[in-house]
């Protein structure tokens, strides 16, 4: 980040402190971002500086922050304040720095010299987490004094703001050189070992085709600290083709409850399809062809990777340490006249039976999208996958209900700049494994969307001996944009979202996926494309949503 320098005068500060800037106005606005372990700077409280005089200049020189409410202030290893301009907007690398300190206290004076230009001027407090703070804890900042070159400026009062809560960076831009990640999905294994998965985009933050690997992070204490990325499906350059033209996206992981074994299944394109369904010939590192899966027919009818994109899945026997050579199932599942099929990222699930089911999507022989689910009676060595749910639908989510029946929750293209009562996440059930679907009473009623990807999870619990269950559901609560990520909890198996049962967590704007999972009775974690990173963990106790249970 760029720096100013810093200057104060102690004399001039002491007799300004007996006098008052009534000419200038102070305006603090908190927004509900994640802050988080692993980044520089974190968007903990907006301050913008309204100096009314046109004709003297006003000089900022103290601003005094309150931390008080913190739950542990060990949790931050340095604070700042930053100016980011006449307009709102982030922190980011051309942001000029007023103040910084490690002495991390209840009242915290940052004290500096910066010419304030009359109109808005705003400034952010930023707070850099330590590596071990707990992602339980919050944070609190409240500005309650600033000082000019003229005196105190008259504070509104300031109701108390919120505490925000702790979360970790678990991906970010160009970390380990890679440009994006994108897609999450997040399993719990038998041992507990939290898995991330998701697309390391090499060179650029767009979909397939690029040089794009899936990439699996690793926690082994609840999602407090992640290991480095190891790769889980990575063609190379398979079939002489640059590794460009040879990219897997979409993961979703599953974990095998029987084996302990973990299966992750990805999309893997080869070349490139162009508009017309011709597969381009002599492609080179330099050529810049571009399509994809679900863009014109950038995946065709038949089975060849020159006509269709291809369904890999690998398996991991070492709680996600290791990951065998992709299988592709391409030909077991797809139907020849379907132009795709393919995973739906996130997570997939064990039935109680032992079934194991991952959520699916793909085009017909029209080319028309639909979502389904694809299984596996044998521990992931035969797959067979189900009639279409629903169509003009893509990436899904799936939960076996308490009876037993299977319930898919499905991103829906009809909701695509739809704000009426009719938008929603379009919801069907079934118990023959997808032979027949009856679609469900809240389709496209209870769950509104951007049109986006969303996760659906059930987690069980104990209460007074006996075993009962709730679904957790997040995604982008909106019908248009994709932000303010939230989730919402129902405790009658998906047929009631009461609002009592929603928790916000991220109410900027991002790309907007997320994946659920259950870490242990009193916990669920969420990994989600925040406004604040690209990929960003956060650990939440079940009694913060479901507030009646203990």
């Amino acid at each position: 980040m760029k720096k100013i320098v810093l200057a104060f005068c102690p004399l001039l500060l002491c007799i300004a402190c007996n006098k008052y800037d009534s000419n200038t106005q102070v305006l603090q606005k908190q927004f509900e971002f994640p802050v988080l372990k692993n980044k520089d700077f974190n968007s903990v409280l907006q301050i913008n500086i309204i100096p009314a005089d046109t004709i003297r200049a006003t000089t900022l020189k103290e601003l005094v922050i309150n931390t008080r409410g913190t739950t542990s202030l060990e949790d931050i290893e340095s604070a700042a304040i930053f100016y980011t301009g006449e307009k709102e907007s982030a922190i980011n690398e051309k942001s000029l720095l007023f103040s910084e300190t490690v002495e991390i206290l209840p009242v915290i004076h940052f004290k500096g010299s910066f010419n304030l230009k009359p109109g808005d001027n705003y400034f952010w407090l930023s707070y850099k987490l330590h590596s071990n703070s707990d992602i339980l804890n919050r944070v609190v900042g409240i500005c309650e004094e600033i000082i000019t070159n003229r005196g105190k400026v008259i504070m509104e009062p300031v109701d108390s703001l919120m505490p925000l809560r702790i979360g970790i960076a678990v991906r970010k831009h160009n970390d380990d050189n890679v440009h994006t990640f994108r897609i999450p999905g997040l399993v719990t294994t038998n041992s507990g070992t939290l898995l991330a998965v998701y697309d390391a985009r090499r060179d650029s933050r767009r979909d397939l085709q690029g040089n794009i690997d899936i990439g699996i992070s690793r926690s082994t204490d609840g999602g407090s600290t992640w290991e480095p990325m190891v790769i889980a499906l990575d063609m190379g350059e398979w079939g002489g083709l640059p590794q460009k033209f040879n990219g897997v996206s979409d993961a979703c992981l599953l974990n095998d409850k029987a084996t302990g074994n973990i299966i992750v299944a990805g999309l893997w394109m080869y070349g490139v399809i162009d508009d017309s369904g011709r597969w381009i010939e002599n492609l080179t590192d330099t050529s810049q062809a571009w399509n994809h899966q679900w863009r014109t027919r950038g995946s065709q009818p038949g089975f060849g990777v020159k006509e269709s994109s291809q369904f890999l899945i690998a398996k991991s026997t070492d709680d996600g340490r290791n990951w065998e050579k992709p299988v592709n199932i391409t030909t077991m599942c797809k139907k020849k006249e379907w132009w795709l099929w393919a995973p739906a990222p996130g997570n997939g699930i064990t039935l109680d039976d032992g079934t194991l089911v991952f959520p699916t999507q793909g085009r017909d022989r029209e080319g028309v999208p639909f979502s389904n689910l694809s299984y596996s009676r044998d521990g992931g060595l035969t797959w067979k996958t189900s009639n279409p749910a629903y169509t003009n639908t893509t990436e899904c989510a799936v939960v076996q209900l308490d009876d037993g029946s299977i319930m898919l929750n499905m991103r829906d293209n009809r909701n695509r700049n739809n704000n009426g009562p009719d938008n929603g996440r379009a919801i069907a059930a079934t118990s023959d494994l997808g032979v027949t679907w009856s679609e469900h009473p809240t389709s496209h009623k209870a769950l509104n969307e951007p049109v986006c990807m969303a996760s659906l999870i059930k987690h069980t619990y104990t209460d007074s001996g006996k075993q009962r269950s709730i679904l957790f559901f997040s995604n982008p609560s909106t019908k248009r944009g994709r932000h303010h990520i939230t989730i919402k909890a129902s405790l009658d198996n998906g047929n009631t979202w009461p609002e009592e049962h929603q928790l916000l967590l991220d109410e900027g704007s991002g790309n907007g996926y997320s994946c659920l999972t259950s870490i242990n009775n009193k916990y669920i974690g969420i990994l989600y494309e925040s406004s604040q990173a690209d990929l960003v963990f956060q650990k939440i106790p079940v009694k913060e949503i479901v507030k009646e249970l203990h």
